[in-house]
């Protein structure tokens, strides 16, 4: 499950980020997790929850903003929003696609309590 390493090493960015802050106690932290990131959202939270326990982010709330997958399709030179890797374009139906976004996987808010 590479979830938990995921989560293990947001939990070190967290502590990190709260001790240069001098935060002894993390409220929230908001993650942005693309839709083709391949993360399974659920088992995050679970590993988050688990890996943070008896840290500074031990409680705190965890957001999540998901953007979608965006792609440039070379046959039909759209930007095409898709839903996984495997999708067509929608407009076309080629599978020639280049992923443009919706891979990010970064921690992008921490509030100290």
């Amino acid at each position: 499950m590479h979830e938990m390493s995921l989560a293990e090493s947001i939990v070190q960015i967290v502590e990190d980020t709260a001790r240069q802050h001098g935060g002894t106690r993390v409220a929230s932290v908001r993650l942005e997790i693309g839709q083709l990131a391949g993360v399974e959202l659920d088992a995050l939270r679970f590993c988050f929850e688990a890996a943070s326990r008896e840290t500074v982010a031990a409680g705190a709330t965890l957001a999540i903003d998901q953007p979608p997958g965006q792609a440039w399709c070379m046959p039909c030179g759209g930007s095409v929003t898709v839903g996984s890797l495997a999708d067509p374009c929608p407009d076309c139906g080629s599978h020639q696609l280049q992923v443009t976004g919706g891979t990010e996987l970064r921690v992008r808010d921490i509030e100290l309590g």
